[in-house]
């Protein structure tokens, strides 16, 4: 089975102003979980906001972001599916 492509949505509070050390310490925890879980999860790459994150997983499905959550500690506060993607190049030739 194909895993899914899913935007989780962190509330953290004072996260924008984390140092690199605990960003560094965070994505150590995240990636421990990650190894446990896997194949049925991964992690793409996260967005850092004032008191949020925004964080683009691969997974065989929600249960396996919520799981992540758990044992992370990470709030998974807003779990959306990405159906579709499109970008500047969508419109194609003119």
């Amino acid at each position: 089975m194909a895993l899914r492509k899913f935007i989780i949505e962190r509330d953290i509070p004072g996260v924008g102003t984390f140092e690199r050390e605990q960003l560094r310490s965070a994505a150590a925890k995240s990636n421990e979980v990650l190894r446990e879980l896997a194949p049925d999860i991964q992690w793409l790459e996260s967005y850092v906001a004032a008191n949020k994150t925004f964080c683009v997983y691969l997974a065989k499905d929600e249960s396996f972001i919520r799981k992540h959550a758990e044992m992370s500690g990470f709030p998974a506060t807003k779990i959306t599916e990405v159906r579709k993607m499109i970008d500047p190049t969508t419109e194609g030739p003119g």
